[in-house]
């Protein structure tokens, strides 16, 4: 019997004939059903590359333009092979590029390949899989002056919040000055707020405090019924002055609108601070300074006390960047990243003219808009409570505002607050 005939006897065959037809079918089926567990094994395998690659890159990043290129691609393969460990990759491979895009900033290209054996999908004529991934770093050495806008209310004393900002605190400053090439790189101010910001009692004699309404408070009348200046003086009697030496260091909003800008305080009355003897008054800020251990040292002097008002702490933060009277920070550069962190854990609830949280809230989020018209960069920080739209109106992208909800969540919120202001990140 001819070859046809067979065929044509096996095709017309009706007992059992599906049997083979699904034999033969099940091979191409099992190659592409198998191809998925390739496919799945080569994405995790690309993964792995992409993750070695954001690693390697930002390790070099602290050297490498300080490297030749020989360097550069020694050290590259060693930290990338350390970090990447899939036993099924083969023929693995990394590239790179390094240049300086302009004076003062870098920029590094990873780009790794490897090939997957297939299990599967060879039943179907694919033998490997090729993967790769590409990560690039950028990051420059610009100049940095940060003020650290941080709520010493009461209400930082419950649910671990003050351990947890001061620890958060002390790691972002130790990343900073690590970040810091030279001495003058990176400064730092701290501003401690409640109702009230402390400037220090060392201030006492300077022209920008205004000490009428304090003198008005702080004395004694020669009839003790009579508790203000003014009534006492009203009433005939004679007035005595406290010394400015009892002055706590705390001062309160400026007359509007300048509570909310950062108008010299040497223009008249209206523009400078308001002494105030405040009953809850917190530390006392730190200007601008690169004296790490002062920095620290202030950080563990923060005590929670009195009531919330982020308006006065955005607003001396601001002061402490402001080259003007009184802090005479630094004039704005091309190469000074000029930046405001404010942290708080409420609402507001008491200014120098209203206990009113809508009416300060309107405040908060002038000084916010007028820093930022003021090229100011602003990170925001809600700890559990507070208002939320708020904070994240204030910052100066949406992703710059943190909402934490828990305390000991801030060391990582801090640390990728200081990692991005070290001016180095990933672009994919």
């Amino acid at each position: 019997m001819s070859r046809t005939s067979l065929f044509l006897r096996f095709v017309e065959n009706r007992d059992g004939g599906t049997g083979p037809f699904l034999a033969l079918a099940l091979i191409p089926l099992m190659g592409f059903t198998g191809a998925a567990i390739d496919y799945a094994r080569a994405n995790a395998t690309k993964v792995a590359i992409q993750a070695a690659l954001d690693s390697t890159g930002l390790m070099l990043s602290k050297s490498a333009n300080t490297m030749t290129p020989a360097e550069l691609t020694a050290s590259a393969n060693s930290i990338f092979m350390a970090q990447f460990n899939r036993p099924e990759a083969q023929n693995v491979t990394l590239t790179h590029e390094f240049t300086a895009p302009q004076q003062g900033s870098f920029a590094l290209k990873l780009t790794g390949t490897a090939t997957v054996p297939t299990r599967f999908a060879s039943l179907i004529g694919t033998s490997e899989l090729t993967v790769s991934a590409t990560s690039e770093i950028l990051w420059g050495i610009k100049r940095l002056n940060l003020a650290l806008a941080l709520d010493n209310t009461g209400s930082m004393s419950s649910s671990g919040k003050m351990a947890a900002l001061k620890t958060a605190a002390h790691n972002l400053l130790d990343t900073l000055q690590a970040a810091a090439k030279k001495p003058d790189d990176v400064k730092v101010s701290i501003i401690p707020f409640a109702t009230d910001v402390n400037v220090g009692t060392i201030y006492k004699d300077e022209p920008w405090i205004d000490w009428e309404q304090w003198e008005n408070v702080n004395g004694v009348c020669s009839n003790s019924s009579y508790k203000t200046k003014t009534s006492c003086q009203s009433a005939g009697r004679v007035w005595t002055t406290a010394s400015r030496d009892t002055w706590n260091g705390c001062v309160w909003d400026r007359d509007q609108n300048f509570d909310v800008q950062n108008t010299a305080a040497n223009g008249g009355q209206a523009t400078r601070f308001r002494a105030n003897q405040a009953t809850n008054c917190p530390a006392s800020i730190l200007p601008l300074t690169n004296d790490w251990g002062a920095l620290h040292a202030k950080v563990d002097a923060m005590i929670p006390t009195g009531n919330t008002n982020v308006t006065i702490g955005m607003a001396w933060a601001w002061q402490t960047l402001s080259p003007v009277v009184p802090m005479n920070a630094p004039s704005p550069e091309p190469d000074l990243d000029k930046v405001i962190v404010l942290l708080t854990d409420g609402e507001n609830t008491q200014n120098r003219f209203t206990t009113s949280r809508t009416s300060i809230d309107a405040r908060t989020a002038k000084v916010c808009e007028n820093a930022k018209a003021d090229n100011i960069k602003v990170y925001t920080v809600r700890v559990i409570s507070g208002n939320a739209t708020l904070l994240r109106n204030c910052a100066t992208k949406p992703d710059w505002f943190y909402d934490v909800q828990n305390a000991a969540q801030l060391n990582a919120v801090f640390s990728a607050i200081a990692q991005n202001l070290a001016n180095l990140r990933i672009a994919k």
